[in-house]
């Protein structure tokens, strides 16, 4: 058992955040009372203590999102950085990122959620209720959702009132406008209207009619399933993914690779797969491995690519291929990003004439940590995993290592690698 001595208001908020720690390392380490009410009781102290914490998160997480810190760290966002590192779920990262950008229009959230008198629960739904307003309707929202709670209704009907706060505002108000040019079209026509943004991307905007709507769904929602177990988008960036697929003709050219060995092609048992990981009969990899449109990925002794099939003349598009089947996402280390939308990296740089452009020598990273890779080599640490395949790991800036007094966490969430040791 360690002995932890604060003096709270000499404290430096490092030795806070540490005493914070070690407390609930010895907390976690206890049994759990045998009675019930003492078990319910400590419950929602615990819990209205967490919720104060996540005051304190929020500012935290709001430094580092208005410094871009995680950008020199080897993280192309917040979010990322919150998933990677800490491990949260894409929901919970968004969450917690959106109550710290809020903070500073959200005065009386704040305060309450500071002083324990409003639950992180109510606290994260009216920041996301606000975060597509203007300061002064925010200022309105944030008053009448508060009163919402003081009257007793519940975080998710609070959300609710949320999503119509505009109406909410305008009622109270008296102060209802005529219908905007939107509503003023009606719901029989379908309209999309696009507008060019500054940075050469465009916002889209439109209504489907019920019929244009089912010829949408029969189209994109085949293309903007979860590309695999490792899909982290969201469906928002899967159906634009999908939409894009459309447009430029490539659904009409999906590739579907069988991945089997030479033995199963030529009459063994041994099962074949997708590249998702979904195991196929070795009798029905036979029947399709030839077929148009499927593509088979033979290998040799240690899973070793040895021929594409003949869909692909090409070696680029060939080799394009074989790597989405060896890397399921980028290969940084903790990076999400499906590999069908990453881009070729020659590992030891094409441009150095180090890397030719042969298959052991490329991997798949985003278009990210690809540029990261190149403009900051000294921070991505390159190794082999057991299969042959190029693992990417960030590795700290180089003034916050051991060496300079930083603080350098792991470059991934797990066991320590004895790989990483700066110092060494």
């Amino acid at each position: 058992m360690h002995s932890v001595t604060v003096e709270l208001e000499a404290a430096s908020t490092m030795e806070l955040v540490n005493a914070l720690s070690a407390i609930a390392t010895e907390l976690a380490s206890r049994d759990v009372p045998e009675s019930a009410a003492a078990c319910l009781e400590l419950t929602e102290t615990l819990a209205a203590a967490s919720d104060i914490q996540e005051s304190v998160l929020a500012g935290f997480i709001g430094r580092v999102d208005a410094a871009g810190e995680q950008a020199r760290w080897g993280y192309p966002s917040p979010q990322a950085w919150l998933r990677s590192r800490l491990g949260m779920r894409d929901n919970r990262a968004k969450e917690r990122l959106t109550l710290a950008r809020q903070r500073h229009r959200l005065p009386q959230v704040c305060a309450q959620l500071a002083s324990g008198d409003l639950s992180y629960g109510y606290a994260t739904t009216i920041a996301d209720s606000v975060a597509r307003l203007d300061d002064t309707d925010c200022a309105e929202a944030e008053t009448t959702l508060l009163g919402f709670v003081d009257q007793g209704f519940s975080a998710g009907k609070v959300a609710a009132f949320g999503r119509r706060i505009r109406d909410l505002i305008t009622e109270r108000d008296d102060t209802e406008d005529a219908p905007d040019e939107d509503t003023k079209r009606g719901y029989d026509k379908s309209w999309i209207t696009t507008t060019r943004s500054l940075d050469g991307g465009r916002y889209v905007k439109g209504w489907l009619n019920p019929e244009d709507a089912a010829i949408w769904d029969g189209t994109l929602a085949p293309l903007a399933k979860p590309a695999g177990p490792d899909d982290r988008r969201d469906v928002a960036e899967r159906t634009a993914a999908a939409l894009s697929s459309v447009l430029s003709g490539g659904h009409k050219a999906t590739k579907v690779t069988v991945i089997c060995d030479l033995d199963t092609l030529t009459g063994g048992n041994a099962p074949a797969r997708l590249t998702d990981g979904t195991p196929i009969p070795a009798a029905q990899a036979r029947r399709i491995a030839l077929s148009a449109g499927v593509s088979p990925l033979l290998l040799g002794k240690g899973n070793t690519p040895l021929y594409l099939g003949w869909r692909e003349r090409f070696a680029s598009s060939a080799q394009r291929q074989v790597l989405e089947t060896l890397y399921p996402s980028c290969a940084v280390r903790g990076c999400e990003l499906p590999g069908t939308l990453c881009e070729v990296d020659h590992v030891h740089g094409w441009a150095l004439g180090e890397s030719p452009t042969d298959i052991d020598q490329l991997a798949l990273a985003c278009g990210w940590h690809n540029r990261f890779k190149h403009t900051r080599p000294d921070q991505i640490q390159i190794t082999k995993d057991q299969d042959g395949r190029y693992v990417y790991r960030l590795l700290p800036p180089p003034d916050a290592r051991p060496s300079s007094g930083g603080h350098s966490p792991p470059s991934d969430i797990g066991p320590p690698d004895p790989a990483l040791d700066w110092a060494a």
